[in-house]
């Protein structure tokens, strides 16, 4: 399953996303990531590779813009808020059916929108962090199961 993980500026969420389940090493799993308003070659946000690396995940330092190329490329796209789904599905009405907010797709009941740490402290990025980690978990449970 390739996922396509999708944010704003693809600088703090979606890249933590992304480094998440291609650490996972789940066979037959990989995510790549981007922002809505992303400018490729922007390094992401210190905190997020902070907290990466101290978690020993490997990650992509730069952010992309969304590309065609990689919402085909995609099985599923996964918005970290019901925003980037709706523009997406503006963008993109012939992909409509395969994107999702991050938090439908996993079944979470706790709202659509990932907290976004952007400007925040290293403990608002942590708490970000740990969201996207549980919701990551939650997906690869899902797709074990198979019921993705």
């Amino acid at each position: 399953m390739n996922i396509y993980f999708i944010c704003t500026g693809n600088t703090c969420r979606s890249p933590l996303a992304e480094a998440l389940v291609n650490h996972a090493k789940v066979p037959g799993m990989t995510a790549k990531s981007a922002g809505i308003h992303a400018i490729d070659g922007l390094p992401i946000s210190t905190n997020s590779a902070r907290l990466l690396t101290e978690e020993n995940i490997p990650f992509t330092p730069y952010s992309n813009e969304v590309k065609t190329a990689e919402m085909e490329w995609a099985d599923v796209v996964l918005t970290m808020t019901a925003n980037h789904r709706d523009i997406l599905h503006s963008r993109y009405p012939a992909m409509k059916e395969k994107v999702f907010t991050l938090k439908e797709y996993a079944g979470t009941m706790a709202g659509l929108d990932v907290h976004d740490p952007y400007g925040g402290d290293l403990e608002t990025y942590r708490t970000t962090f740990h969201e996207l980690t549980d919701l990551i978990n939650s997906v690869i449970r899902k797709q074990a199961e198979g019921n993705l």
